[in-house]
Order: C-alpha cells, then structure tokens, then sequence
C-alpha cells in the first residue's frame, strides 16, 4: 500500500495564496504532480464542493479541507504549514496548519483508517504543536507516518474487536452509599456527511471532554471506517447519549428513553467539555429531552422539532429515496425510445415475453433491447408511489415501517390513487407502525414484534383504510388534478410554468424544489408508461428540468461575466456550476445562495420562472426524468427547450450582477 504522505506533498512555510480556493488548489496540484490525482480541477471541484457545505477550519489554526474523489487514485494527504494564515471559516481566527485530505471514491478500507487516524491525531495539543517546531518536509512524514501506522489507526477507528470499547474512559468503580456505580456513564455517536475527518475528530474530542468530567464514555464512530456498534450491555448501563452528527443516526431507537444532547458534529469539536456537561446535567433532570421510540420499533426525531418541520423531515425522507428508483426507471424508459422508437409503449410487453437473443422479433435486435429496457424502466418506475410510501412510513417508525409503508404504496397506486395516495398511505403506514411498536408486550414477544407483529398490524389497519375508505376519494382527486392539467391552455399555462419555475430556484434541492420535481416525475411515470395519453405530464416535466437547470448555470455565466462581484472562493464554485447545471443538479447555486441568499435567490427564481414559463407555452416535452444536455434525444421542441434554458439563464445573471450591484461593492479585484 503506497504512504499517504511523502515530502513532495509538503509545503512548509509558505504563501500558497490568500484565500481556501489558493490554498487547495496549490495542494492538490501537488498531488497531480506525484501521480496521485488524475485532474487536478476535478479534484479542486471535489474539495470546494465540500467547503460550501461547512468550512473546514478548526479551533488551534487548523484546517482539514477533504473530500472523496473519483480524480484520486490512491489516498493521500497534501500538508501545508502556511506564512502567512489563511482564513477558513474557524471561531478562532486563520489556519497556518492545512491538511488536504484526499479520499478515493472507492476509498479501500486500509487508507480510510489511515485517513481517519489522522484526523483523529489532530485533536492533540502535542502533535500539532510537533508539526509546527518541524524543520524539514521529511519530518512531517515521519511525524505524520507515526500517528498512520497501520496498527494505530487499526486501534483507534475500530478496526478489531477490541476496539469496541478503545473509546470507553475506564476509570475507578467505587461505589456511593446505595451500592450503585458513583460515575455516570455516557455514550456518543458521532457522523459527518464525508465520514472521513470530522467523524474522528468529534469522537476524540468528546472522549478527553468525558475523561476530564471523571464520566465512563464510549463512542459509536459512524463513519467511512466502518463502525463497530455499541453493546446492548453498553446500552443498558448508559445514563445519557450524545448524537453529534449532521447526518441521520443509524437505529437510534436502541438508546429509546435515554436523555440526548444533540448537535452538529462540529459543536462536538469545538465545545466538547459543554456537551458533556450538558449530557451529565441531564441525567438528573427529569424534564431532559430524550430519545423517543422504542428499541423494538421506530422512534420519532428526538427533538424540539415542531409539527410542521417533523412532517417536512417524513415527506423528505420519502421523496430523497424514492428519486433513484425515478432515475433509473425512467432513464430506461428513455433509453428504450432512443433505441426502439416511442411506438415501443404498445408491443413492449409482448415482445420481451415472446422474443429472446435467440428469437428475435420482426423489428430484429433493436426492437428487442429497445423492449428490454423499456420494460425494465416501466417496473422500476411501478416502485414510484411504492417506494415514496415505504420510505416515508420508515421515517417515522423505522425498518418495521418499511413493508406496511411499500404495501400500502401499491394499494394507492392498485386504486388510482397515485403519488397523493403514496403520501396519504407513507403517512398512515408509519404512524400506524409507531402506535404498534409502543405495545407493552412480554420480554419473550419483543423479538416477534419487528418482524411479525408490527408490519402484519400496520398493514391490516393501514392497507384496509386504502382499499375500503381512502382510496376511491383520493382516486377522484388524482383524476381531477390531472384532468386540469390536461385542459390548460394560455395564460393559465404560462402560470403553471412559472410557479413550477420558481418552485424548483427557490431552495435548489429543498423541501419546495423536491415537491415540482415530484410533480412533474410522477406525472411522467403515467404518460411514459401509457399509450398514447395526453402531453400535460411531459410537458411539466420538462419545464422541471429546465428550470432546475438554471440555478447553477446563471451562477456560472455571472462570475464568468463579472468576476469581481464573487468572493475567490464563488469563482471555483462558479467552474464547477457549469457541469452541475448542465447535469441538472441545482444543488450547484447553493454556496452562492447560501453566501448572498438576498440577493441570489429572488434572481434565480425570476430566471427560473421565466424558463418554465416559456417551455410551458412552447409545449416543449421531455420523456427523462434526469440527465440534463446528455438526455436532448429525450426532449421533443428541442429549440423551445434550449431557448427557454438560454434565456432564463442569462435573466437570471443579469439579475444576480445587477442586485450585487445595489449597494455592494465588488468583493475582490479581477
């Protein structure tokens, strides 16, 4: 296995630039020069796509800008030591100390250890300390090499069993005058959306917090290391939990009851010894917030979320898992057009049942492949309303919601009642579940109840609510909704566009973005899949896209046309916009967004509303459901189509540089 750091990968005291985007870069072109990175701006793309999430700068003047790549051949750490500082984002001023921290995609279990050990060594006042008296590249590397063996870091990110309790605080068990343990005793789970730095470094930090309180402590690392679960021994002897994490808590129902402290992971870095204090304070405290649920069943966002927020989280939930059957079902579905023709829609089934390689059908092997992959869209878009429905019903009352959730799906989809009923029925189906698995049963029934009891109940109360009550009137408003559709025409149309426009600029990826998407996705499952049938579905669809393809693409277009208006850091993200919004990923205006959201927003959503609005009156059609530019052969009134994109971009750039100009002098000097 090759090191993660060797001297050519080692900056010491110097001026890599002024700004994250100098610095990275510097870096990473480091390792492009050692072979280690395939494209240097792919990689610099990567790693700025993380910074916009959260900055990466730590308390003590260090930062640790990372990533996972699929530029990056093999793990590596690019180091600086930086004269002068540069600022990123940390409470405590600039960093002089950077890792880049460079993961393969596929990142092999051996250098994410590595990696991971690293990070967390960065918690330790004296090896720090050791990085900045270093007088040569080649002791970083050995500094650097020590903390990475791969003994070390198999004891510290749980790579063997013993590593179980590697992060429990084992201190005295004296006793108090009622014969129970005088120490508290806390558990941890610490997650950050990379897994990579930030997981292990919460981790650490709350261990040396817990063991300077004198509290016994373990920590359940879920991260790119893989995670050695706690104990249900563990479990029983806690007082309190710890959730740092910005990322869902994988089975948090297992610590049911205990009082929680919750926050981001970064919280867990910088105040530790608070969110300990906080979680020893609660144990006492009978109105502490805590875990809800049960271990057995699902339990519900431990939180002081209101109802509103918690039913958005359930909705989300559905929508974020459902999409991957929507791409690849309605990709294939694309596909078997481009291959086969749209007339595939009518003799699809009977070819694929009646025909093989070794008997092909009259249209010979592109009709085939043309009916093979249609057939395999047409059933993986048949999971639309299933899989929103199980995935909601999981939201809310975990795994044992999963199979009321999907029956209950079909039910809605076997009476009309369509992606309103999926909603309906995820909803019924999950609450259903969480009533259930809050039964008081025997000790000796609590293993038959996620298995047997729960989704046998939910389904019966869930499933029969559809079938015998529920169905028939969301059937009728399904109908009616898409009957309207049909009829629009004119002005009512241009409205529609743009509400659909707007919707999709707004919160690029959000609750609202999601919603148009839905939308127009669940409308193009019917018409895909139908013969003949109307075009009010692929034409939503198709302004969907094409508004969502604005955002970043404006975003780009601006800095390109005036730079000085973008921060060093908005201008690499602008590089990386382009490819983003021609892929139809509007999640690539978001760093822009999240840095002027006054200015940004209301001009993408005019730029957006104005190119749904043109596609909506054009009667441009789309039959993808994803793809951007590489699904054109999917679009009918292809002009429309790129003229409504053309044109809502360029507004809403015009938009963004003239509201930045309001007031706002120029950021930076071109």
């Amino acid at each position: 296995m090759e090191p993660l750091i060797t001297s050519e990968l080692v900056a010491l005291d110097a001026d890599l630039g002024s700004s994250p985007p100098d610095v990275i870069r510097a870096l990473a072109q480091r390792l492009g020069d050692a072979g280690r990175a395939t494209d240097v701006d792919g990689l610099v793309a990567d790693v700025m796509e993380r910074e916009g999430k959260a900055a990466t700068g730590l308390p003590g003047g260090i930062a640790i800008p990372h990533c996972r790549s699929g530029h990056v051949t093999t793990g590596s750490l690019g180091f600086a030591r930086l004269d002068p500082k540069v600022e990123f984002g940390a409470s405590d001023g600039p960093a002089d100390l950077v890792f880049l921290i460079a993961a393969a995609a596929d990142g092999d279990a051996d250098h994410m250890k590595l990696l991971t050990a690293l990070a967390r060594a960065l918690v330790r006042p004296e090896f720090t300390q050791a990085l900045r008296d270093a007088d040569s590249d080649q002791q970083i590397v050995d500094l650097v090499s020590e903390v990475v063996t791969p003994e070390r870091a198999a004891a510290t990110t749980g790579g063997s069993p013993e590593a179980a309790t590697a992060g429990t605080a084992t201190a005295a068990t004296s006793t108090d005058a009622t014969g129970t343990s005088g120490r508290r005793s806390i558990l941890a789970i610490t997650a950050c959306p990379t897994g990579i730095a930030h997981t292990y470094m919460a981790a650490d930090s709350l261990e040396r917090a817990a063991a300077e309180a004198g509290a016994d402590f373990a920590v359940e690392t879920q991260g790119s290391s893989g995670s050695t679960p706690f104990t249900d021994e563990q479990i029983r002897n806690a007082d309190a939990v710890i959730f740092a994490a910005d990322v869902g808590v994988r089975d948090r129902g297992r610590f049911a009851g205990l009082p929680v402290i919750q926050s981001g992971v970064k919280r867990a870095i910088n105040e530790p010894d608070v969110m300990v204090s906080e979680a020893l304070a609660a144990v006492d405290n009978p109105n502490a917030q805590r875990v809800e649920g049960s271990a057995d069943g699902g339990e519900e966002d431990a939180g002081t979320d209101g109802a509103a927020t918690t039913l958005r989280k359930w909705l989300m939930t559905g929508v974020s898992y459902m999409i991957p059957f929507v791409a690849a079902g309605g990709l294939l579905i694309a596909l078997g057009f481009l291959i086969a023709g749209y007339d595939i829609t009518e003799t699809a089934e009977v070819v694929v049942v009646e025909n093989s390689l070794l008997n092909l059908p009259d249209g010979g092997m592109l009709q085939y492949l043309g009916a093979v992959a249609f057939r395999l869209g047409a059933l993986g878009f048949g999971f639309l309303v299933p899989a929103l429905a199980g995935y909601i019903a999981y939201a809310i009352a975990d795994r044992p919601g999963i199979a009321p959730g999907f029956i209950v799906g079909s039910v809605a989809g076997a009476v009309g009642a369509g992606f309103l009923g999926g909603l309906i029925g995820g909803l019924l189906a999950g609450i259903v579940a969480l009533w259930i698995s809050r039964f008081k049963v025997p000790d000796w029934a609590r293993g038959l109840m996620p298995v047997v009891v729960i989704p046998l109940g939910a389904t019966l109360i869930a499933g029969g609510l559809m079938f015998m009550v529920l169905g028939e009137p969301l059937a009728a408003i399904t109908t009616g909704l898409e009957s309207w559709l049909g009829g629009l025409s004119g002005t009512s149309t241009l409205l529609l566009g743009a509400v659909i426009g707007a919707m999709m600029a707004f919160d690029m990826g959000g609750p609202v973005n999601k919603a148009a998407y839905t939308f127009g996705a669940a409308g193009l499952g019917a018409a895909s899949t139908a013969a003949g049938g109307d075009q009010a579905p692929l034409v939503i669809m198709a302004a969907v896209m094409a508004s969502g393809m604005v955002p970043p693409l404006a975003l780009a277009l601006a800095t390109v046309v005036r730079p000085a208006a973008f921060t060093p850091a908005e201008r690499e993200n602008g590089k990386a916009a382009w490819l983003l919004g021609a892929s139809f990923i509007t999640e690539g205006a978001i760093p822009f967004a999240a840095a002027d959201p006054i200015r940004v927003i209301p001009s993408i959503m005019l730029g957006s509303a104005i190119t749904g609005a043109i596609v909506t009156v054009g009667g441009a059609t789309l039959r993808a459901p994803h793809g951007g530019v590489f699904v054109l052969f999917a679009i009918g009134g292809i002009f429309t189509f790129l003229l409504a994109l053309v044109v809502g971009t360029v507004v809403a750039a015009a938009a963004v540089l003239f509201a930045k100009q309001l007031g706002h002098r120029d950021v930076a000097a071109v």
